[in-house]
């Protein structure tokens, strides 16, 4: 038997970490119990386990690695040369999980992952996990995860996508990953990683509970039920606390043991010797069987949240106490000295070994360039190659394809009469697919249906169940797919069905899509074209659900593109040169089409057919950023979008009438980024400038084309706004109330007049 770890109950001055560090010392010294002849590397490191001796040897140098990154992290916090304290001490044991499974399988790691980390360093030949995290820890530009962005887990030959999720985030597109794995044979796509491969996401006990989590777990064991594989390993961190709220005994457990279709196995993350085999079989199980796996890891966390969670502040000495017992290292230290690999003095002196390599590392670490202009720091965040964008957006060499796709040369939309918004986004996405045969489509009722408004009819029907599909009713489930199949090499085009919908997910994208190159410094890409119904003008139908105007969450999104059409020619050159924007650039990109124009075909007049138009042939795009001029005046100038557009033709109609002028009207189309100058170019010379946008006072696209206005110098020519009410669109006639109309932009132009 093993010695007991000599730990006394220090009072409420002294340094846990300082604590943690000296257990481990007076452990190691004190030890007295006589050690076994050493096992061969091949013999197990103790009878009846499954873990060799040379397996436990490196499992052990990777957990003591990432202890000493924690204690290192503690120290030099204090001397600003470490800028991240959340360790993973208590955690080791991931390092089994590292070891069984393949550096080709895509991990989304949770953030107390350094032994894993440090374990899977050891799948590519000369890679140095000390040196590599120390840079992270230091935010060095040299860092080769993030570029010094953030301290993440992350390294692009070992597959390992950065994650800086703290609740769960990462759960969807792990499963989405899990799912595109598979989809690759049903769509015979080349993957960029071994077919037999599977995705791996880990996270906390306390993050289980979260709705993201939940939405996962829901998503992946419905995929199981309908016999689809998804070889997710689900891998829960119990460590028994979240922060300083304690998860109640056996939660997990309770909750997850006998869940349908989502397949449960335990592993004793305390202890390498004895929970080897559980991983072992968890992984392999998952692996075969092809299933949604959940792995239920015993972990503790010794040394707090983080190295600004002071632990005696808020939980006893003797509770402290007897958590640092459980520390898995005296365990792992426990089997070395037993199993006779190592004596005491060896093993101290590999102990301080590596802590002098993780000093020396910080030190070095600490000398490297940081990050010190802006540009620097937002270089991966948007990348943009408008001449490889335009030049992809206008390939036409997919002729034959397009031919028999739409039957003959007599069908081709281009050759038909002027058409509404609806028709040609449809005829676009029928383009679109056969152009890019990676191209998935994917939402609510968007199959068999064709979509509640009828835009993805047909779809199906040309391209099957294999790449055009429903999905369950869940926005994030929606969005964490197309991150799935994004990193999987595919193109995504998933539909969120409508505005308001999106809120419901929105991190998937803000927090996670959008994120990823920044935070890999550009070396992982999620390309994807998210498309949207929204706006409002539903003659009063749905209320606030179908009537969303908020724009301001798509705009708050760093390195987002968002498009809005309002007539059908555009709606296709923007499709093509979106979808060319995420093949090229690896962007994120969103089209927000307009619900109440989808089957609009007149503008002034009952049957006058004046907002249909003719399909563009291939070969012609839309640059990023270029708007639409109606008009060539400058007693007025109207800038506006959307809905707006048709109704802002009407209204300068009418001023015309009324007042004599010659007004210009300006369709921006693309609402994220806004093109600053060209608004400015647009706007000097006018007189009067009226910003019409449907969206809220307070939250809509027209106080950024105001402030474009007024950075630009030109904040005192004339200027108003028509915008939407701060407040939720009600249903019926009502709505029209909270929303711009034709005679709200005739009243505004005459009072600026």
């Amino acid at each position: 038997m093993s010695s007991q770890p000599v730990i006394a109950a220090r009072h409420k001055g002294f340094n846990r970490a300082e604590i943690v560090d000296q257990n481990f010392i007076e452990f190691v010294r004190e030890w007295r119990t006589e050690a076994h002849r050493a096992p061969a590397a091949d013999a197990p490191v103790l009878p009846g386990s499954a873990l060799d001796a040379q397996g436990f040897r490196e499992l052990f140098e990777s957990q003591l690695i990432s202890r000493h990154l924690d204690l290192m992290a503690r120290v030099l916090r204090v001397q600003n040369k470490v800028f991240y304290t959340i360790g993973s001490s208590g955690h080791e044991g991931n390092a089994m999980l590292a070891r069984l499974t393949r550096h080709t399988d895509p991990a989304f790691l949770h953030y107390r992952s350094g032994a894993f980390m440090a374990e899977r360093f050891r799948k590519l030949p000369g890679m140095d996990p000390v040196m590599d995290s120390a840079l992270s820890f230091a935010a060095s530009k040299d860092d080769p995860a993030s570029g010094g962005r953030h301290k993440v887990w992350g390294s692009r030959p070992l597959w390992v996508l950065p994650q800086t999720s703290t609740i769960a985030s990462h759960l969807p597109k792990a499963l989405g990953t899990a799912v595109a794995i598979e989809q690759a044979r049903r769509i015979d796509h080349a993957l960029p990683v071994p077919a037999d491969s599977i995705a791996i996401c880990s996270f906390g006990d306390a993050s289980a509970n979260h709705a993201t989590a939940q939405t996962a777990f829901n998503a992946a064991a419905w995929t199981a039920y309908q016999k689809l594989p998804a070889p997710v390993l689900f891998v829960c961190e119990d460590n028994g606390i979240g922060i300083s709220v304690k998860t109640p005994a056996n939660w997990i457990r309770a909750s997850f043991e006998h869940r349908r279709d989502l397949d449960y196995f335990f592993a004793d993350g305390l202890d390498l010797a004895a929970g080897y085999a559980d991983v072992a079989h968890a992984v392999e199980h998952c692996r075969r069987t092809r299933r949604p796996t959940f792995l239920h890891l015993r972990t503790t966390r010794v040394m707090g949240h983080a190295g600004t969670d002071f632990e005696i502040e808020w939980r006893s000495v003797e509770e402290l106490v007897a958590v640092e017992a459980g520390d898995p290292l005296l365990r792992s230290a426990a089997i070395a000295l037993e199993s006779g690999l190592y004596t005491p003095e060896t093993l101290l002196a590999r102990y301080e070994a590596i802590r002098a390599r993780c000093f020396a590392a910080a030190a070095e670490a600490d000398r490297r360039p940081k990050l010190t202009t802006l540009a620097e720091v937002v270089a991966p965040l948007a990348p943009y190659t408008p001449d490889a964008v335009q030049a992809e957006a206008e390939r036409a060499d997919f002729g034959e394809r397009r031919l028999a796709l739409f039957g003959g040369p007599d069908k081709l939309p281009e050759t038909l009469p002027p058409r509404h918004l609806a028709l040609q986004i449809n005829a676009a996405l029928h383009e679109l697919l056969a152009k890019y045969p990676e191209a998935l489509l994917f939402g609510e009722d968007v199959a068999q249906k064709g979509g509640v408004y009828t835009v993805t009819k047909g779809l199906h029907k040309a391209f099957s169940g294999r790449r055009v599909f429903n999905t369950l009713l869940d926005e994030t489930t929606i969005l964490g797919l197309a991150q799935g199949y994004a990193n999987m090499g595919m193109l995504p085009i998933p539909e969120i069905q409508y505005l308001a919908y999106f809120h419901n997910a929105c991190d998937q994208i803000r927090g996670e899509a959008a994120s990823l190159q920044f935070f890999s410094n550009d070396q992982y890409r999620n390309p994807m074209l998210v498309r949207i119904a929204g706006l409002g003008y539903q003659r009063g139908f749905g209320g606030h659900f179908h009537n969303d105007n908020s724009i301001a969450a798509l705009r708050d999104i760093p390195g987002l593109v968002v498009g809005c059409p309002s007539r059908g020619d555009d709606a296709a050159l923007m499709l093509r040169t979106l979808l060319a924007l995420a093949k090229v650039d690896g962007r994120v990109c969103v089209f927000l089409e307009p619900i109440a124009l989808y089957m609009t075909k007149d503008l002034y007049a009952p049957g006058d057919g004046q907002w249909q138009f003719a399909y563009p042939a291939p070969g012609q795009a839309m640059p990023l950023g270029e708007g639409r001029v109606y008009g060539a005046g400058d007693d007025l100038l109207i800038i506006t979008y959307g809905n707006c557009v048709p109704m802002s033709l009407r209204a300068a109609r009418e001023l015309e009438k009324r007042h004599g002028w010659k007004i210009r009207v300006v369709d921006l189309r693309w609402l994220v980024p806004l093109d600053a100058a060209y608004i400015a170019a647009q706007a000097k010379g006018a007189k009067r400038i009226l910003v019409v946008d449907e969206g809220r006072h307070s939250a809509g696209v027209g106080e950024g084309v105001i402030t474009a206005l007024v950075e630009a110098g030109l904040g005192a020519i004339p200027q108003a706004r028509v915008v939407g009410a701060d407040t939720y669109t009600p249903l019926a006639g009502a709505a029209f109330l909270v929303l711009p109309g034709d005679a709200d932009i005739v009243t505004a132009a005459a009072a600026l007049a």
